[in-house]
């Protein structure tokens, strides 16, 4: 049986593990649970073929604890609890080595209930869990389960890290014996690659197929680049698709250029993407990048997202490229998303400062003696729905968090807060 040149060479230690030294390097966070032997629930983020499984393989070939290993796609609630109740019997074993770790790919791809499935576990410390996904654990990950395990977000493999994997390839691996070795030119191979280590490794195995017995295995752009001819853009999708293209696609409508913007929707679009995705990220701009100068975007882009639910392909494009022109052609502000930053900075420095007294909430006559809710005023009972009064703590001394940005949504809006609040602050 036929085992493909990316599963002959997947790592089995540390060592052999390639790229990710922010994570595996001499003194780095997942190096050093393996070493002492106490690993932690964590969830690897990142895109394919940057080594997740492999990394979760070597945890398990070195601290030698019970292992499972769980696929979102194929398991369900059942599978779930079986293999837990099989981690709690090795929990409780006197032979156990150490606490088991369940494994589960694409966690992702696991609704609400599987999630909730294995919470408890989790919590009482029956089992260790590691999860992969490729998809942002803030959206695809329950919240509780989220709290309770680490995120580590794998990068793909940049220039240096695929040349080393391509020498380690020729050099090793017994396909290349009998064959005169040329690398000519790398280009278009780290291109198609994409910082997917396994997608290097598929060309390599799908060049050798069509190189002859004794015939000298030669890489150059191209070869490369016939041989891939058939699907370039579905070959790119996994590492420069997430990572590339939609940085530049999301940079283009910050930039307000819409032809740049629906040109890197196109190819987002024709490299398959997930069209949730893409919604998901203009959601995001339209808060970040658009806000104040324009509220009515985050109305569309939230009109977008739950349209594309509805219609999916192929009529989903057009959605996605009205929203992406309108975002790119409409005015810019950032100051929403610097002013909650700010204010996150601020909490972080002053810690928790009493709420005044005047602004609580006094729903029991104690709390009423206590002078919660006194002297508050009530705006709507003065001229134009406004009365001067504090409401932040008073040491803090009222710092401006929101600083309005010229464009003419919020010139205004800000002309009428210096009207109100003039000389009171």
């Amino acid at each position: 049986m036929y085992e493909p040149l990316a599963e002959r060479l997947r790592p089995r230690t540390l060592d052999d593990y390639i790229g990710q030294r922010h994570l595996v390097g001499e003194g780095a966070v997942i190096r050093r649970m393996i070493e002492s032997g106490n690993i932690s629930s964590f969830i690897l983020w990142g895109p394919p073929g940057v080594g997740k499984t492999t990394l979760a393989r070597i945890i398990a070939e070195q601290t030698q604890v019970p292992f499972y290993t769980l696929s979102a796609v194929t398991s369900g609630v059942k599978d779930v609890r079986e293999v837990l109740d099989r981690c709690q019997a090795d929990a409780r074993s006197v032979f156990s080595k150490g606490r088991p770790i369940l494994f589960i790919d694409e966690i992702h791809r696991f609704n609400k209930s599987q999630q909730d499935s294995l919470l408890g576990a989790v919590e009482r410390g029956t089992v260790t869990l590691i999860g992969a996904t490729t998809e942002n654990p803030s959206f695809e990950v329950i919240r509780p389960l989220l709290s309770r395990a680490q995120v580590y977000v794998l990068n793909p493999l940049d220039r240096d890290d695929l040349l080393a994997l391509l020498d380690h390839a020729i050099t090793t691996d017994k396909m290349f014996q009998g064959h005169e070795v040329r690398i000519e030119q790398t280009e278009a191979l780290l291109r198609f690659a994409g910082g997917d280590a396994r997608k290097l490794l598929n060309i390599l195995d799908l060049i050798m197929q069509s190189t002859g017995d004794g015939e000298p295995f030669i890489i150059n752009d191209d070869i490369v680049t016939s041989r891939l001819q058939q699907n370039p853009l579905a070959f790119d999708k996994g590492g420069e698709m997430h990572y590339d293209i939609i940085s530049a696609f999301i940079k283009s409508i910050r930039g307000s250029d819409p032809d740049a913007a629906v040109y890197w929707l196109a190819r987002l679009i024709a490299g398959g993407e997930d069209p949730k995705f893409i919604a998901r990220r203009l959601c995001i701009l339209a808060a970040e990048d658009i806000g104040l100068a324009n509220p009515n975007a985050l109305l569309l882009a939230n009109a977008t997202f739950d349209i594309i639910n509805k219609i999916g392909w192929p009529e989903g494009r057009i959605p996605l490229s009205e929203c992406a022109i309108y975002l790119a052609t409409s005015a810019k502000s950032n100051s929403a998303y610097l002013a909650i930053d700010a204010a996150l900075a601020l909490v972080n420095e002053t810690g928790n400062a009493p709420v005044p007294l005047h602004l609580r909430n006094a729903p029991t006559q104690l709390m009423k003696q206590l002078g919660y809710g006194k002297d508050y005023k009530y705006a709507h009972d003065f001229p134009g729905h406004f009365v001067h009064q504090e409401y932040m703590p008073q040491e803090l001394h009222h710092p401006t968090l929101w600083l309005p940005q010229d464009n003419p949504a919020e010139n205004q809006m800000s002309a009428r807060q210096e009207a109100r609040w003039k000389n009171n602050k």
